[in-house]
């Protein structure tokens, strides 16, 4: 065990609007004397605001829900299994993985509750119990003639679900390309299966560059989805608030008012959801009282929507706040956060096998890898963790030094056929950043296998 990090905080932060401006201030003291300091220098940091703020604050409505509560249905709750099964878990995991071809191996899990309390002068007295689980390692295998490694991370997707996520029977796929890791996880199937891809990686084919279609899998498109789709319509992005923070958005104002903007083909629907059962980002209301919701942000390949708080709705001419409205702790302050956004499954029934059978020359691509992607959320470049060589309708071997790189648009219109909803899973961000200060939110992308046609591949490969 290298480390065991067992943190708790806890406190009040207070919003006001004074002057048509907001303010915030936390405390970590909870007395009465305590949080009506707080409300004053709130209303003192709003005053101050106000003078160099050209615009008032206008909310969209919102009525009170009164005194409810929303909690994560879980069925095991990670904080009361003993350390010790945890350890032992990890520590099983990774003899697995030494036994099947792994030189190094490195294995953790992460665990998160929050107890939030929310009371606000529209009425609304919300207690929300919520819980997040993260089980994760990282294989490496050493070619011992070369003296070059090779790497596979998990495929497990972190999600909003207790330590019954773990309780996973094996599948069957041990070592297989399409096993589905959903409702729950086998890290120990996972991680021998990733000794030998690891391993199996040092014999592969390095990919020739060139175009090819891609079919991709859930485990690694989530994240094309998130930096593609999920940021590229975050509202305040749009609007320019997030410069300083890894920039703006292509997508903006005069592309929606238009109503055509062809963001993907026309089989690309693309929707936020705050309520999807298992996500990461599913609660019952937003840190402003606002019940959560599904809604469009791509409907038929064309832009229809953004995500958007109260003090947004009314710059797109809405009534409504999405409840996009978060903070990560007490003591930072509420603003617009990603839902989870999820391209929809296709409504012809298609496997992945039957996917790959329609493609002549082509690359499958299992599991995030590194990316990169510009200011606007325009022009990309995403790897993965697994890569296999598709000619004449078969898989005919791995494939190495794979990247692929297109822009936003391009690559969503290239869509050309999406996997029924059999092939559906979520894959998902557990500390994703935003913002000045810095602040992390987890968020879940789902998605069925999807195929790309005519996509750019380059080789990684470092020749030395």
């Amino acid at each position: 065990m290298q480390n065991l990090v067992n943190t708790e905080s806890f406190g009040a932060g207070v919003r006001v609007i004074a002057d048509g401006c907001w303010g915030f201030m936390a405390t970590d003291q909870l007395t009465p004397d305590a949080i009506a300091k707080a409300a004053v220098e709130a209303v003192a940091i709003a005053k101050a605001n106000a003078k160099l703020q050209t615009e008032p604050v206008i909310l969209a409505p919102q009525k009170g829900v009164g005194e409810v509560s929303w909690r994560t249905p879980i069925e095991k709750n990670a904080f009361e299994i003993p350390i010790a099964d945890k350890i032992a878990l990890l520590m099983e995991v990774n003899q697995a993985a030494m036994k099947n071809g792994a030189n190094f191996v490195n294995s953790q899990m992460f665990a998160a509750n929050q107890q939030k309390y929310f009371a606000s002068t529209d009425g609304s007295y919300i207690d929300q119990d919520v819980h997040r689980i993260w089980p994760a390692f990282t294989v490496t295998a050493i070619d011992p003639k070369s003296g070059k490694f090779q790497t596979r991370r998990s495929i497990s997707a972190p999600c909003g679900r207790g330590y019954e996520y773990l309780d996973a029977k094996p599948s069957g796929k041990l070592a297989g390309v399409t096993t589905r890791y959903t409702t729950s996880y086998d890290m120990i199937e996972d991680v021998i299966a990733s000794a030998q891809q690891a391993r199996a990686k040092h014999t592969a084919k390095s990919v020739e560059p060139g175009q090819y279609d891609l079919v991709l899998d859930p485990s690694h498109l989530w994240l094309t989805i998130h930096e593609s789709v999920g940021h590229a319509t975050e509202l305040d992005r749009v609007l320019g608030y997030e410069a300083n923070y890894a920039g703006t958005s292509f997508a903006t104002l005069d592309k929606w008012k238009g109503k055509d903007f062809k963001y993907g083909s026309p089989i690309v629907n693309i929707v936020a959801d705050k309520k999807q059962p298992g996500s990461l980002g599913a609660v019952g209301y937003d840190d402003e009282g606002v019940p959560t919701k599904t809604w469009d942000i791509i409907k038929d390949g064309i832009l229809v929507d953004y995500q958007k708080t109260r003090d947004q709705a009314h710059i797109v001419g809405q009534k409504e706040s999405d409840g996009c409205s978060y903070a990560d702790n007490w003591s930072s302050v509420q603003f617009q956060r990603m839902p989870n956004v999820s391209l929809q499954p296709g409504k012809t029934p298609l496997t992945p096998d039957e996917m790959i059978k329609n493609v002549e020359k082509g690359i499958y691509i299992i599991g995030d890898g590194s990316f990169s992607i510009d200011q606007q959320r325009y022009n990309f470049q995403f790897g993965g963790q697994l890569f296999y060589e598709i000619k004449n309708g078969a898989i005919v071997g791995p494939l190495r030094d794979v990247a692929y790189q297109s822009n936003t648009q391009e690559f969503w219109n290239s869509c050309s056929a999406i996997c029924d909803e059999r092939d559906y899973a979520l894959g998902g961000a557990f500390n994703d950043g935003k913002g000045q200060p810095g602040q992390i939110s987890s968020v879940s992308h789902g998605s069925a296998t999807a195929r790309f046609n005519k996509v750019n591949v380059i080789n990684t490969a470092r020749k030395i």
